[in-house]
Formats: C-alpha cells, structure tokens, sequence
C-alpha cells in the first residue's frame, strides 16, 4: 500500500522537474498501456486473437477530431465541448466494435485474426481517401480538450511558480484515465465476468456446458476492448496534435500484440507493463541514438531506431515465450519473500504431508475400454 502512495506522488510531481520530452513520453506510454489493456482483456483473457486494433485506435482518435472540430480548416466538424467529444469518440470506437462483434462471437483463433486484420485494410482505405472527414495523406489537427475551463493546450499556466502547457495537463489527464482503466480491468478480471472470461479461453466446449454463453461474452468482450482503444486513441490525438493515418496501420496492431506478450496475457499490470516498455523503448534508442553502437538518427546510416526497437520487441517476445512464459508479470510474481501455493492439498490431519490424489475415479485407458 505505501508502495502504491509513493509511486503516485512520484508520478504526481513529475511534471515539475522533467522536460517535454520525457512527459510526452510519458503520455505515449499511457496511452499504450490503456490500449494493451483493452487487448489483454480480448486476447489475454478470452483467449480471441485480433488484429484490428490499431482500427479502433484510429476511430477514436480521428472521432474526436469530427466531434470536437468546428469546420474552420475546412474538414468535416460538429464543433462539440471536448469533453463531449472524447466521451462520444469512445462510445464511437465501441459502436464500431458492436458491428464487428457478431463475427468476433463466432469466430475464434486465426479465424479471426484474419477477419480483423481486414479492418486494418478498411480503415486505411478510408483515412486515406476520405479527405473532408480525415483530412487524406496530411491528416487533420486535433482541437485541445477543455474541461472544467481547463483547456489542455499550450497557453501557460502557471502552478507552483512553474509553466505548465499543454503536456504538463495533459499528464495528469492520463495519469487519471489510466487509473480508472486499471481499476475497471481489474475489477472485471476479478468478478464473475472475468472467471467466465478465462473459462471460455481454456476450455470453450466446457464453458457453455456449464451454461456460460461463449458468443454473448467474446462479443462483450470484444466492444470493451474496442472502448479501450477508442480511449487510447483519444489521448494519443490529444498528445500528437495531429492524427496522421500512416500510424494507425499493422505495425501498430503488432506492436499491441507485442506489449501483451511481453508484459503477460491476462494480466493488468503485465499489460501496463508491457505497454510502457514498447512505446518508451524507440523514444529511448531516438533520443540517445547517439551514445548507442550501430543505432544512428533516420536518414544517417545504420540502424534507424524504429528498426531497432523492433528487433529487441522481436528478441524479447522470443525470450519471454521461451524463458518466462508468463512474461514481465510473472517475474514480478517471483520477487523473494511472496509465499508460494502448495502444489498438492493439504492433509488436514496431518498439515505437514499433502493428501494423495484420488485415483478411485481416474477413467480407464483407451486400450482398456
């Protein structure tokens, strides 16, 4: 618990003492991690492989830019409250799951991965050619949020003696939305929703014999992950500015898939860890790409740091499946000093020695029967 408080305070004065570059990097990684949630809930925990997220990211993003926007650079705008439009947009990105879903409760496996990955396709298509909605190739700008006559955008304010702009508001914006994701996973997780979440993963036969409805729950599943989403692609507009439609394609829905393996499917934490350790690392690699062997700046020879930062996702996606299955969330399990569960019942007559299996019922062996 006094873990958790100093962690917070920590994250709470850091828009005091860091630059923009390291707060900005800091949103990404929010951002990230609300999205890696949202996938971990559909992937990690229901056991459905998608590959369309980086779609709902965009309809989010570019959602808010429709509702928010009021026509003045000559794209499409109903020039709503910001606030009203983030809500909208969200609610937007989950709509568009809810279409989708019917096929997500039928489907399952790489049958579905592939149905998704025809959403990356569709969603190009469209940012690309629908030019008064999306602004084509150049994108469109994003209108700043405002909320309680806060306005998240660069005008200076002053706290504590200290400039806060647009980056510095919008830390603690994240910093909230996080927090309330995490929650709201958990809580989730934790319920009955998530105990028929992880039946249905194991064994999807054997959860609708004990009367969990399989398509009912993927398709739930699948419009609150769109939600996440939807949500992650909010903030990421609001922290980039601009909505560019070349970033919302595969190797964004990769990199998705990437955080959750890595930081450990089923996981909340393993999700936020995850996320954070993909969106920071190309940050990382650009900004000391100097200092790095063989890492050099776009253009100058050598290894970009996009390039680079793929292959340690590649690397460390291949030692986490080979090494430590359960990813950056079971290393944190294994820290010393945390009890570990028996592996067989205990005798409640004698505690020291565990009870022998029950063989009365073990079912004979095929060549038996």
């Amino acid at each position: 618990m006094y873990g958790w408080a100093a962690a917070g305070l920590v994250l709470a004065v850091l828009p005091f003492y860091l630059d923009r570059f390291w707060l900005q990097a800091g949103l990404f990684a929010m951002a990230a991690a609300l999205g890696a949630i949202g996938i971990n809930l559909l992937t990690g925990a229901t056991g459905q492989l998608s590959m369309g997220h980086a779609f709902f990211l965009a309809v989010g993003a570019y959602g808010y830019c429709a509702f928010a926007g009021d026509g003045t650079d000559g794209l499409a705008g109903l020039g709503l409250p910001g606030w009203l439009a983030a809500v909208l947009a969200v609610a937007l990105s989950g709509v568009a799951g809810g279409v989708f879903s019917p096929i997500a409760g039928r489907l399952r496996g790489a049958y579905l991965g592939i149905a998704t990955l025809a959403l990356i396709f569709i969603g190009q298509h469209v940012l690309f050619n629908a030019h008064d909605l999306t602004g084509g190739y150049n994108g469109r700008a994003v209108p700043p949020l405002s909320l309680f006559g806060l306005t998240f955008d660069d005008s200076e304010l002053l706290v504590a003696q200290v400039p806060f702009g647009a980056v510095e508001k919008l830390w603690y914006l994240g910093l909230v939305l996080l927090l309330a994701g995490v929650v709201f996973a958990r809580g989730v997780l934790r319920g009955r929703p998530g105990r028929a979440m992880n039946a249905i993963r194991d064994h999807r036969i054997a959860a609708g014999v004990m009367g969990i409805p399989v398509a009912r729950y993927r398709s739930s599943v699948f419009v609150l992950s769109s939600m996440y989403a939807g949500l992650a692609g909010v903030l990421l507009a609001l922290v980039f500015q601009r909505t560019v439609p070349e970033y919302f394609g595969m190797a964004l829905s990769l990199e998705y898939l990437a955080m959750i393996v890595i930081g450990g499917l089923g996981s909340v934490a393993g999700a936020v860890a995850g996320g954070v350790f993909v969106s920071l690392l190309p940050q990382l690699l650009n900004r000391y790409s100097d200092a790095l062997p063989l890492v050099s700046a776009p253009g100058t020879g050598g290894i970009a740091p996009g390039e680079a930062s793929r292959y340690l996702y590649g690397a460390a996606v291949v030692a986490v499946v080979l090494f430590l299955p359960g990813g950056l969330a079971r290393l944190a399990a294994r820290r010393p000093g945390r009890a570990r569960k028996p592996s067989h019942p205990m005798n409640p007559t004698n505690p020291t020695h565990p009870t022998p299996p029950d063989t009365s019922s073990t079912e004979p062996s095929g060549e038996a029967r």
